[in-house]
């Protein structure tokens, strides 16, 4: 807003306004202001002084002024959408979760690759099937090995498999080991898993056979980044999910997060070229196709406890909107504690993230049967994170 300008004028001095010469004799006569000066011979006559200009200011060059409105716009922009997504996430985390918002016995949790290429034992199986007894956990998601490029998987990678899954369900009857298969997809850089070539999905189709020969009970699956709309995603799924099927197993995938925001991942992607997030429509196709779905709940790059729980609680009920009541829905748990772009350990907690979970499903869908929550990663989580998902989740109080 720019200042306004003075707007008083200066009225000229009038020729009434003069003092008429003395006369010749010394005497003084009356002055009329109607009367015109005379000049003597000793006086010039003197031009009215001109208006004065009203004067305004000085005002910066255009380009500086343009530049700052630029600037107070670009700031405008930014921290008024994250100032106001703050406070719907602190709001979201708010409140208190319902009763019936605890284990349903369907949970899950990620092993790693040591399980199946000897590094482990009978003891430390013995050991897993003891924290399993307390827990609400069904599934096991066991690292086989990362696929090839080209969607191959030779049998080498998993050479202690038939001896895991034997001594799992000896030691924790009813628990499943599915196989953990994943790569990284090229959709972001130029190498990687290309799912448009058929001849790819043709092999992961058969790789998974194979897996399912070696007797897993399942088979999960997680590629990435996935963008939202990935047609020749669907189609794979499809095709695994007729070999599933016939074997009588579950099919199981890793989810992206869905869009907190109408066409956020549109946006992250032209903007940043990794579009994140999932739009409702495709979460739910994917979820269609499967019959277990597990969101990866977590790298939210939320600062606070508080925003990261509220972060989930909206993932979670998003997720079960999206997601048809005969397909498992399982949100992810953050059981790892590395700092990196994207993720703060000391605001993404497994108290904060459980406490998310059972306020989206207290407010989404508080009789969903076909949902639990699955700890990302066995590795890296600590005695508190499995306390607080007992505590938090399995038998809350």
């Amino acid at each position: 807003m720019e200042p306004a300008g003075l707007t008083g004028s200066v009225e000229p001095p009038g020729l009434a306004d003069s003092i008429e010469p003395a006369s010749l004799t010394g005497s003084a006569e009356p002055t009329s202001s109607a009367k015109p000066i005379e000049p003597t011979c000793a006086t010039r006559p003197t031009a009215p002084t001109a208006p004065t200009a009203p004067t305004k200011p000085p005002t910066p060059p255009r380009p500086r002024r343009l530049l700052r409105r630029f600037v107070l716009g670009l700031v405008l922009l930014l921290v008024l959408p994250v100032a106001s997504a703050a406070v719907a996430l602190r709001l979201a985390y708010g409140g208190e979760p319902g009763s019936g918002a605890h284990s349903r016995g369907r949970d899950a949790v990620w092993l790693g690759h040591a399980w199946v290429d000897g590094r482990k034992g009978d003891a430390d199986v013995t050991a897993l099937a003891r924290r399993l007894r307390s827990t609400g956990i069904r599934d096991l998601y066991v690292h086989a090995g990362p696929l090839e490029h080209d969607g191959t998987l030779p049998d080498s990678a998993y050479p202690k498999a038939r001896w895991l899954i034997g001594a799992v369900h000896e030691a924790a009857p009813g628990v499943r080991v599915q196989a953990w298969l994943g790569d990284e997809l090229a959709t972001e850089s130029p190498d990687g898993m290309r799912l448009e070539r058929a001849a790819t999905r043709t092999a992961i189709v058969a790789s998974t056979r194979r897996v399912l020969a070696a007797g897993f009970d399942g088979v999960h699956f997680d590629l990435e980044p996935l963008h939202s709309g990935d047609a020749h995603y669907l189609g794979l799924l499809d095709a695994l999910h007729r070999t599933t099927e016939a074997a009588g197993v579950p099919l199981s995938v890793a989810a992206h997060q869905i869009d907190p925001l109408p066409a956020l991942h549109t946006v992250a992607g032209a903007l940043t070229g990794h579009p994140k997030w999932w739009s409702r429509e495709y979460f739910g196709q994917v979820a269609r196709r499967v019959d277990q779905i597990a969101v990866m709940s977590y790298d939210t790059a939320t600062p606070l406890p508080s925003l990261y729980g509220g972060y989930v609680a909206r993932q979670t009920a998003l997720a079960l909107d999206a997601t048809p009541e005969s397909t498992d829905l399982l949100m992810g748990l953050p059981f790892f504690h590395e700092t990196k772009p994207g993720h703060l350990a000391y605001a993404e907690t497994v108290p904060a993230a459980v406490r998310g979970v059972r306020l989206g499903l207290s407010r989404a869908d508080a009789d969903r049967v076909r949902f639990g929550v699955a700890l990302y990663v066995d590795f890296a989580a600590t005695e508190a994170d499995w306390a607080a998902y007992r505590e938090g989740w399995v038998t809350p109080g």
